[in-house]
């Protein structure tokens, strides 16, 4: 294919193909017909000799060579907009909806801030909180679930080089009973105490070693989790009216109404801290909606040297 014989009105086409994930949203964007776009894709398959996007639910995904191609081409079109139309994304005047894939832990730390800053400057835009799993990060931004996902107890590596990531916050964790929980009159908490003592843990994703358990197990050590629940709060109410412990985000206890009621100790073996991470699409590198609500998010979260990285 030569470039001189290609209709640049089909970059277009293929654009709102990769932002929006779906024919029918695509056609919206660009105020065409449904199979106005279906016959520009036609053509674009046939200029480029590849698929370009297939269809998974409801939606279309890019192909190996149109995910290479959009690296290539997203900045560029956005570059060119961006010198012909300085008004590209005026947050003052957005209406669109930002989704947010996060567990109720992220979302009491994120949304009265976030949604404070939206009052501010983008009073129409509005946003809406997506459960996060653990186990679905990739497909929950490959199938357009989610703008973007907040989440932590991940490894970043093993995610396709089109998940972009940047990090914001540290989570440390202690160990949470009752006020007057028989362990709670312990000046400091002994390993074998914790280790006998019944606990509850949280697992978004149900799998059935948390995370700490693992920590646990590298040093052939276990406790005994004789509850598994998928919402921090759920673990904070199972924590006032039983004798159950738990490992849990520092932050969170200064959060939960729960507090009053409950004790915060030091773990006697200290849990590595985690890290919260926005992860979004590569498709999203260059959209300007997507670009100021990865900035808004890093620049009231992000802390310590998590502030000098890019989050595009």
């Amino acid at each position: 294919m030569s470039f001189r014989t290609l209709d640049l009105n089909l970059l277009k086409v293929f654009e709102a193909l990769m932002t929006e994930g779906s024919v029918t949203r695509a056609a919206n964007a660009l105020c065409m017909t449904q199979p106005a776009v279906s016959n520009a894709l036609a053509r674009l398959r046939d200029s480029l000799d590849d698929p370009l996007f297939v269809r998974a639910g409801n939606g279309v995904i890019p192909t190996q060579r149109a995910a290479v191609l959009w690296s290539e081409l997203g900045e560029a079109l956005d570059r060119m907009r961006g010198a012909l139309d300085a008004e590209a994304f005026d947050p003052a005047r957005a209406t669109m909806e930002f989704s947010l894939s996060m567990s109720d832990y992220i979302a009491g730390i994120v949304l009265p801030p976030l949604f404070g800053r939206l009052e501010q400057s983008a009073p129409q835009a509005r946003v809406r909180a997506v459960p996060n799993t653990l186990l679905e990060i990739p497909e929950q931004l490959e199938d357009n679930r989610a703008d973007c996902v907040l989440s932590a107890y991940v490894n970043e590596a093993q995610y396709p080089g089109h998940i972009r990531s940047r990090s914001l916050w540290l989570v440390e964790y202690a160990c949470f009973m009752r006020h007057d929980h028989p362990l709670a009159s312990m000046k400091r908490l002994s390993t074998r105490a914790f280790l006998s003592a019944r606990h509850v843990d949280v697992s978004l994703g149900g799998q059935t070693l948390p995370s700490y358990d693992m920590y646990l197990s590298a040093r052939g050590l276990s406790r005994d989790v004789a509850a598994l629940v998928n919402h921090y709060n759920v673990a904070y109410e199972m924590l006032r009216h039983t004798d159950l412990i738990a490992v849990l985000p520092l932050h969170l206890g200064a959060l939960t109404p729960h507090a009053r009621y409950l004790r915060a100790m030091p773990l006697p073996m200290h849990a590595p801290p985690r890290t919260i991470t926005l992860f979004w699409h590569q498709r999203n590198d260059t959209v300007p909606a997507q670009r100021w609500l990865r900035r808004t998010l890093v620049d009231l979260f992000a802390t310590g040297e998590n502030m000098a990285q890019d989050a595009g």
